[in-house]
């Protein structure tokens, strides 16, 4: 699963109008035209996937991993405001991880405010059964020794859950 492929997702998921996309990539620090949304927005070409078009994907833009953190980050400004620096905090340079996939689990956490018996309930929704372990593991920072690459089969379960839960 590629990053505009998440994008798509949740953008059904959370069901967000193109106007509140351009918003949210404005709160993440990055500047997205009303033109290049649709650009962003297009699935593309995968070596296995026959259904889409080849004339298409020219006109189509790819969503990096730092426009993916970038998004995120002003989902999580979107929906739960700007948070002011406290004094004496250092400003952490983030730096998006590896695994889109972990970052956006993650980053959907904090943004919809889910506890870890929520996030159970929405996998358990899109079809996969888990345990607090191995989401645990999967929410851990990388390079921590018990920390666990999120594999694309589950991504997808959890933005199929979320959709169930938030489209209803």
């Amino acid at each position: 699963m590629d990053n505009n492929d998440i994008l798509i997702r949740l953008r059904y998921a959370l069901d967000i109008k193109n106007s509140d996309m351009i918003e949210i990539f404005k709160l993440g620090g990055m500047e997205v035209t009303k033109e290049e949304l649709p650009k962003i927005l297009t699935k593309t070409k995968d070596e296995y996937d026959d259904e889409v078009d080849e004339e298409g994907t020219e006109d189509q833009i790819k969503c990096t991993h730092k426009m993916l953190d970038v998004f995120l980050n002003g989902l999580v400004t979107f929906k739960r405001g700007k948070q002011e620096p406290r004094p004496g905090q250092p400003e952490a340079p983030t730096q998006p991880e590896r695994s889109a996939n972990n970052m956006l689990l993650k980053k959907l956490k904090v943004a919809l405010q889910l506890t870890t018996e929520d996030m159970l309930d929405i996998l358990d929704e899109g079809g996969i059964a888990v345990s607090k372990g191995e989401l645990g593991a999967i929410l851990r920072k990388e390079g921590h020794r018990n920390y666990k690459v999120c594999g694309d089969n589950f991504a997808r379960k959890f933005l199929r859950g979320l959709a169930l839960k938030y489209r209803q």
